[in-house]
């Protein structure tokens, strides 16, 4: 494979608030993140942004009749998850240095804990996990994992 775009992962994901503004300031105070860009359009609505967690990166954008422009029939198939009953058809995996310490700041800042930090030991062959779920204002699930072993990482597949 190619080289990524400087300063572009591999992979990345986009989420879609009701209120992405201020779903990205919850998110930068709540699990970490920092702003690399915000692009405005009408009326200060958030067009496109990217918040980074040290080299993972995420795309926070608005989905519904209000943030549609012209000419982009694929949004149509957006949705946050208040839009279809609270549900979600993903979630997302985040590896952080202490999971305890940020599973403290997620929840002062008004995180919904689903699953609290717990040690997962997959066996002599894998690996072990210490880490907890959490579901941010707008709906979406998180995983943040801490890395305790290294034992027989994973060979993909």
């Amino acid at each position: 494979m190619r080289p990524t775009p400087p300063g572009w992962p591999r992979i990345s994901a986009a989420l879609f608030y009701d209120d992405p503004r201020r779903a990205i300031d919850w998110l930068c105070e709540a699990f970490g993140f920092a702003i690399r860009l915000v692009v405005e359009g009408e009326n200060g609505r958030v067009e496109h942004s990217e918040l980074e967690l040290g080299d993972g990166l995420i795309m926070v954008a608005g989905a519904g009749p209000e943030h549609a422009r012209s000419g982009q029939s694929w949004r149509e198939r957006l949705a946050t998850p208040s839009m279809v009953g609270g549900r979600t058809t993903q979630n997302l995996c985040v590896y952080v240095d202490d999971a305890d310490a940020h599973c403290r700041r997620a929840r002062a800042a008004g995180a919904e804990i689903a699953v609290e930090p717990t040690t997962t030991d997959y066996g002599a062959d894998y690996w072990s996990d210490r880490g907890y779920c959490a579901v941010d204002p707008g709906g979406h699930v998180w995983w943040f994992l801490q890395r305790l072993s290294t034992r027989g990482e994973p060979h993909g597949g």
